[in-house]
């Protein structure tokens, strides 16, 4: 059997556009870090970078990918929508594309299932909500500013709320999720899937204090393997069929993250990481307790 060549994978999104299996998350990254971590990420071989406009380095990260010297028609861009601008989608894209330095985005994602009021962030707006933002969203794929369009942190009933929306004339291409052994969700990854939704895992890692990094059956695997945990864990996610966005500003975790090729995990050593879950239990790196409407199914523990 050919070892396994995951940095060269894609994932085939329901519009047919072809998205890179791994990339770099900048989620969390402090200031001035930015840049040189997707530099470095590209010039490792990475060809999608994912950030955010609440994130507050889209102009990093743009001068991160100028300076790396990959041409743009070889990267995958996403940016997200942030919640005080869901009425003004079309203007907040043409905002994150002046900071990014790039006239597209290949992917544009509903950041949150909340349409937050700027005059109040501790207030969703009475008269609208994201079904009304994915109305306004759909149009972004008309302009060409937007190649492919699609949600994050949405869970079971906002995701089938939207999909039933008489608006919802767009299927999203992504729905991105925290995902990783605390938290794998896969009654949600399941509907994604059955909706020609492909699953994107963000804190796919377990965040930097991650408890995985300690857990006996994940050490004893990559141990085996002669591979660091965070390598076993990236290839488990891509063995289940998500894309994965590992985040980190330091060259040589950047380097390593990506020297996933020729790993192969057995079923056996697949349910073993899943039964993680079941030793360390269950819990989430993002909560939505900062928001003004809940949105996730149900709350557990923060890492």
């Amino acid at each position: 059997m050919a070892s396994p060549k995951h940095t060269e994978r894609t994932y085939t999104l329901n519009t047919g556009a072809k998205m890179p299996a791994v990339g770099l998350g900048t989620w969390q990254s402090g200031p001035n870090e930015v840049q040189a971590a997707v530099e470095a990420a590209l010039r490792a071989g990475y060809r999608h970078i994912d950030t955010a406009a609440a994130y507050g380095n889209e102009a990093e990260v743009g001068a991160g990918i100028k300076a790396s010297g990959v041409p743009r028609a070889d990267i995958w861009l996403t940016t997200k929508l942030n919640n005080p601008d869901h009425k003004e989608a079309a203007k907040a894209l043409d905002l994150s594309l002046e900071r990014l330095g790039t006239d597209y985005v290949d992917l544009y994602l509903m950041h949150w299932p909340s349409s937050t009021d700027p005059a109040d962030l501790k207030k969703h707006y009475p008269d609208w909500d994201f079904r009304d933002t994915w109305r306004e969203m759909q149009k972004l794929v008309e302009t060409g500013k937007a190649r492919n369009i699609g949600v994050s942190n949405f869970e079971t009933v906002n995701l089938e709320k939207l999909l039933s929306s008489p608006d919802c004339k767009v299927v999203p291409a992504v729905n991105q999720i925290e995902l990783h052994p605390g938290y794998p969700s896969p009654a949600l990854v399941a509907l994604n899937t059955s909706k020609g939704i492909h699953s994107t895992g963000y804190s796919c890692l377990g965040s930097s204090d991650s408890p995985f990094y300690k857990d006996a059956t994940l050490l004893k695997i990559a141990e085996a393997k002669g591979k660091t945990p965070q390598q076993v864990l990236l290839v488990w996610g891509l063995t289940k069929g998500w894309s994965v966005i590992p985040k980190s500003v330091t060259p040589s975790r950047i380097e390593s993250n990506w020297q996933i090729d020729g790993i192969a995990l057995t079923d056996e050593e697949i349910k073993a990481i899943d039964g993680i879950a079941q030793t360390l239990g269950q819990y989430k790196v993002c909560d939505d307790e900062w928001l003004p409407i809940r949105v996730f199914d149900s709350k557990l523990p923060k890492n």
